[in-house]
């Protein structure tokens, strides 16, 4: 699994599609929370991934903060630093696999942000460039029954907006603080298998649709 930053785990499997050439998956959580459930879950979706024959790429927002959007901002000074290594970051890989926290029945601020600073548009390029012909897999984690599942409506409506394929295949962890096994898997194997299988289709679709 591979990592942008020095600080990630890099583990990369050897598996690929027909062509040789594995499908990259970029994996993060939509929280900055070092104990947060849905960093663990997307560890786990990474770990998934590869075992479905991808290249999984796990990233933390908390390397890469932004100022709150700002309009006057991006008039008078243009995209933030960190703003265009996330839009390369996203143009380098094939499909998404997103794990959202849920905030009041939505997704979390910090999740919003990041996807609109990466959808605002730099120099000649549309802002939905990083995000065109992408494929995303949606999880969440939460400790209630629902297991975040109010908020991944919110996300899946900004993500089709700017142009990304959402797969309907998606995974709520209810009980979060008690889901994950030592080893970082799930540890109700239906929703393990169901993560499993999520990570798969995603995988194949990202690998068909790549250019």
């Amino acid at each position: 699994m591979n990592n942008p930053n020095s600080k990630s785990l890099a583990v990369v499997r050897n598996s690929s599609d027909e062509e040789g050439v594995k499908a990259r998956i970029l994996c993060f959580a939509g929280s900055t929370r070092e104990a947060s459930f849905n960093r663990r879950l997307a560890l786990a979706a990474a770990r998934a991934v590869e075992e479905a024959g991808g290249e999984a790429t796990f990233m933390d927002l908390r390397d890469h903060p932004l100022p709150l959007y700002d309009g006057d901002l991006e008039a008078s000074a243009g995209l933030p630093l960190g703003v265009r290594p996330l839009k390369e970051l996203f143009k380098s890989h094939h499909g998404l696999f997103i794990a959202s926290p849920e905030y009041n029945g939505s997704f979390s601020a910090v999740l919003k942000n990041t996807l609109d600073w990466i959808s605002r548009p730099a120099g000649d390029e549309a802002g939905t460039v990083p995000y065109a012909g992408k494929v995303a897999a949606l999880a969440a984690a939460s400790p209630g029954a629902l297991g975040g599942l109010r908020g991944l409506v919110h996300l899946r409506a900004v993500l089709q907006s700017v142009g990304a394929l959402v797969l309907s295949e998606q995974v709520a962890v209810g009980g979060a603080s008690t889901a994950f096994t030592s080893e970082g898997r799930l540890a109700d194997e239906r929703l393990q298998q169901m993560l499993d299988r999520t990570a798969l289709r995603l995988v194949d679709v990202a690998a068909r649709l790549r250019p």
